[in-house]
């Protein structure tokens, strides 16, 4: 098997915001010759599988400002600065979606973006859930639908849900049920 690790000639930041920066490199290939490379540094987020006590999948609808649609996902957020990702799957559960969960169970690692970003997702499964009161940040707005999960993959497969990590968030849980 050959190597194809590019090694990293230079580096500018060219961009620098409240969540992201954006970088513009220099690479030299596998091969010997260079190219360059736009990507973006991301702190890290995490996602939730929020499984009710009837078994439903407590979803959440909201509208993403990229590409102007409104989505429906699984509840996640991004890290703060130097967070660890258990907290944050808690401080998130609760404000997106008014729960607290008994159970956190940490599934898997993904990388939502990997042609432009290094953003790693942590993916937890909510269980035990107990009612509390969601607490949105001032700029967000959601609104939570909780789907019975052969619902929730009717959506994956009919592509009513696109993103991506809620397509993998649904494809555990119904792994999960059916393992258990």
């Amino acid at each position: 098997m050959s190597d194809l690790k590019e090694t990293q000639i230079s580096s500018k930041r060219i961009f620098s915001g409240k969540l992201i920066d954006l970088y513009f490199d220099q690479v030299e290939l596998p091969d010997g010759k260079t190219s360059t490379r736009e990507w973006i540094n991301h702190p890290g987020a995490v996602c939730l599988i929020p499984i009710l006590s009837n078994g439903d999948i407590c979803l959440i609808r909201q509208f993403r400002y990229g590409p102007q649609e409104e989505f429906i996902e699984i509840p996640a957020g991004t890290l703060d600065d130097g967070e660890d990702p258990l907290n944050c799957a808690k401080r998130e559960l609760e404000e997106e979606t008014g729960y607290q969960a008994n159970k956190l169970t940490f599934l898997t690692n993904i990388h939502p973006a990997i042609g432009f970003s290094n953003e790693k997702m942590w993916m937890y499964l909510a269980e035990d859930l107990v009612v509390t009161k969601n607490n949105l940040d001032h700029d967000e707005f959601l609104e939570p639908i909780p789907t019975p999960l052969n619902t929730a993959l009717k959506w994956v497969w009919s592509g009513k849900i696109t993103d991506v990590k809620t397509v993998i968030g649904i494809l555990w849980a119904d792994r999960l049920k059916h393992n258990s």
